[in-house]
């Protein structure tokens, strides 16, 4: 009889702690739900320009700027955005010392606020294609991504980027411009993309782009004696 109740005892004790587990278990399935990612609605200013004094130059210069307090907030979406759309164009970007034989030691003002890494380099794509996955077009358009510095004779740079969430949506529009120093052409465009935010990815929706705004420009070769 003593052996008969000490395993009944041993019996209830296993299935206690069975259904303490599978009570733990779904707790911690209800808590991954409860804490499932959301995005904020807000309207933002992420980058733009500005006069500064350069001590280096004596002289005023015309300088990109980005918003700090937000790129330290910033949702995971919002930075795959953002990081979309910066592979693209530059940002006021140099080389990390010499360049080297892959050409992913490029260092970008957007990069550096999002903590990308380098332009084009594996820590910046790896984390775009994580969020794009399921966005073969996008993924595809990664292939483009753009290694350009400042100093290059054809290069592209942003005027401004705002950034604006609502529900699951995120509209990034900037303005950009580009120059050609060997055909002497400039250029400059206004662009709306729009991203939708699924789960735990990112899709591509649609891109509005304005208009391109071409000019020519000669370059004064003489040298004044």
């Amino acid at each position: 009889m003593k052996y008969l109740s000490l395993t009944l005892l041993i019996f209830l004790i296993s299935c206690a702690k069975k259904n303490e587990s599978e009570n733990l278990n779904k707790g911690v399935a209800t808590l991954k739900a409860e804490t499932q990612l959301k995005l904020t609605d807000k309207s933002v200013k992420f980058l733009w320009r500005e006069d500064e004094y350069d001590k280096e130059l004596q002289d005023t210069v015309n300088s990109i700027f980005i918003n700090q307090e937000y790129s330290k907030n910033i949702s995971e979406p919002e930075k795959a955005a953002l990081g979309f759309v910066a592979s693209f164009i530059g940002s006021e970007c140099d080389w990390d010392g010499a360049p080297n034989v892959k050409y992913d030691n490029l260092s970008c003002k957007i990069n550096t606020a999002l903590n990308l890494g380098h332009q084009c380099s594996d820590e910046h794509l790896g984390f775009l294609r994580k969020w794009f996955k399921n966005d073969k077009k996008a993924l595809e358009r990664l292939k483009d991504c753009s290694a350009v510095p400042y100093t290059a004779s054809v290069q592209s740079t942003f005027d401004y980027i705002d950034v604006t969430t609502k529900g699951d949506t995120i509209k990034i529009s900037f303005a950009a411009n580009g120059v050609n120093m060997r055909t002497e052409q400039s250029w400059s465009y206004k662009e709306e993309d729009t991203f939708v935010f699924k789960k735990d990815n990112l899709v591509f929706v649609k891109s509005k782009e304005s208009e391109n705004e071409r000019q020519s420009f000669e370059i004064d070769d003489q040298i004044e004696e």
